[in-house]
């Protein structure tokens, strides 16, 4: 029986019990106001009456409650890197435990090109699932911005549509809600000002700020989080030698530094040792040191660099190295 017909009979049943299962992300609300934005909790946080820690305390969110955000303000003066304050629902939470989201569920495609399609997660998060023995058994959640290799589409036996997915740093396949990931489209990937020459990127690790500047003048600049340590993210020259749209990053618990962080989107590589630029979906704590050397930019911003640096991911590309890449200065 090949991996289909494996798929279609043995553990069909078991999809359409996981698929009944998505929490479908609509968040309720006493209030009579429209929400300006939607936010997933990346760790439990308490939330306040007013826009301080000094304020009373109402009460806490769980890691991963989606809240409507009705109202953002300047709140305490510090932390001084990012005094903003959200008010949702139950009340006033700090802004950088907030990633930002939308929930727009996607129409699967019907035919998956050779060598499959890379896509976006589209909601606040998903349930992935891989395979044991005759069944299932849940594996990460895929959050909100993260990106994907999609390798085939499958369905239950109550027609309900699920993507695989390849892992590829540990190999093997997850299996997700089809309307939870949307394909990136070609002009989401199409190179950015491709026919200038004069391009570099500066990291500034005093102010935590990226710089992209062509020609001498800055084009570009977003706020970033570097090494939490330092020498954790290395001053010095560097170039993009290698580029990928989506990349499972996974270190070693035993070395006290442990993460597992699949679907880490846009990912510029600057050093062999893997120091990158990429896409961050576990925080929105920008502007103050705390990766474990990569250079974390919001995905919007990580998208950015990855069009408009050398060399260029073709469509379709999942890979892509050179020795001319785009020149990036760490500097202090």
């Amino acid at each position: 029986m090949n991996r289909r017909e494996f798929l279609k009979l043995s553990i069909a049943s078991l999809f359409s019990l996981a698929f009944t299962s998505q929490k479908r992300f609509q968040p309720l609300s006493t209030l009579q106001e429209k929400p300006i934005l939607l936010g997933r909790t990346v760790s439990s946080l308490r939330y306040y009456d007013r826009p301080s820690l000094s304020g009373v305390e109402l009460g806490y969110y769980v890691t991963d409650t989606v809240v409507n955000i009705y109202e953002s303000k300047i709140g305490d003066p510090e932390p001084h890197h990012n005094p903003l304050w959200l008010r949702t629902e139950q009340g006033w939470v700090h802004s950088s435990p907030v990633q930002f989201v939308r929930n727009e569920p996607a129409t699967p495609v019907t035919t998956i090109p050779n060598g499959g399609f890379l896509g976006e997660i589209c909601v606040p998060f998903t349930q992935a699932w891989t395979r044991k023995g005759d069944g299932l058994k849940r594996s990460y959640r895929y959050y909100y911005g993260s990106t994907h290799w999609v390798t085939s589409l499958t369905t239950d036996a109550f027609g309900n549509p699920w993507y695989e997915i390849v892992d590829d740093l540990f190999g093997g396949y997850h299996y997700i809600d089809a309307t939870h990931l949307r394909p990136v489209s070609e002009n989401e990937v199409t190179p950015i000002r491709a026919a200038v020459s004069d391009k570099k990127v500066v990291v500034k690790l005093s102010e935590q700020k990226l710089y992209a500047y062509e020609q001498g003048r800055v084009i570009f600049t977003a706020r970033c989080s570097t090494g939490t340590f330092a020498g954790d993210t290395p001053l010095g020259e560097f170039r993009v030698e290698r580029k990928q749209p989506s990349r499972h990053m996974a270190a070693d618990e035993e070395r006290g530094n442990g993460f597992d962080l699949p679907g880490v989107p846009w990912v510029s590589f600057i050093s062999w040792t893997g120091v990158s630029i990429h896409g961050t979906y576990w925080h929105n704590d920008y502007g103050r040191p705390r990766s474990h050397g990569c250079i974390n930019l919001t995905p919007a911003a990580s998208k950015w660099i990855y069009r408009w640096t050398i060399p260029n991911v073709p469509l379709g590309g999942n890979y892509v190295e050179s020795k001319e890449g785009t020149l990036v200065l760490v500097v202090e």
